[in-house]
């Protein structure tokens, strides 16, 4: 079943009321969640303490997801080294559609599944994409809702702090 018109368009004007608040302190401890990955393995969120975590939740009918990913698996690849992990939480009902835009923009990042939209209910997701880090210690730190162009420096910047604590 497709995501209807009506739908993606709801997303996408609450997206664009909440992009203007890129980033603001998030609330505490980061929910945890086991999620399964491409390759069909758990994958659980307090397993990675000590790493810094950039959680992206996004969609493939979502414009600005389309935008954002590249930039993501490019500071992926920056911070790596650092102790520092990227982990996009798909929520499309339909796994074929996040991988049919996969397939046309390969990411080494990890992609969870959350076609349920638990994981997303937890955080509190009402926008895509949503983007929280958090730090070494579990904590959210910052959620950032929606995404333009130049986010990515604020991403950056956000990460190295989290980094050096």
């Amino acid at each position: 079943m497709k995501t209807s018109i009506w739908t993606r368009c709801a997303w996408i004007a609450v997206g664009l009321l909440l992009s203007a608040s890129a980033a603001a302190d998030a609330p505490g401890l980061a929910p945890d969640f086991t999620l399964k990955n491409r390759s069909g393995e758990n994958l659980r969120l307090q397993d990675l303490r000590g790493e810094v975590i950039m959680l992206n939740f996004w969609a493939s009918w979502c414009g600005p997801c389309r935008q954002e990913m590249p930039h993501m698996d490019d500071i992926d690849k920056e911070f790596r080294d650092y102790g520092f992990r990227v982990l996009a939480v798909n929520v499309d009902q339909r796994r074929e559609d996040a991988e049919e835009f996969l397939e046309g923009m390969p990411v080494e990042f990890a992609i969870l599944w959350d076609h349920g939209s638990e994981v997303s209910e937890r955080y509190d997701v009402q926008a895509m994409p949503t983007t929280v880090m958090i730090d070494r210690n579990g904590m959210a730190r910052y959620v950032h809702h929606g995404y333009q162009p130049g986010y990515e420096d604020e991403y950056r910047t956000q990460i190295r702090e989290l980094i050096r604590e």
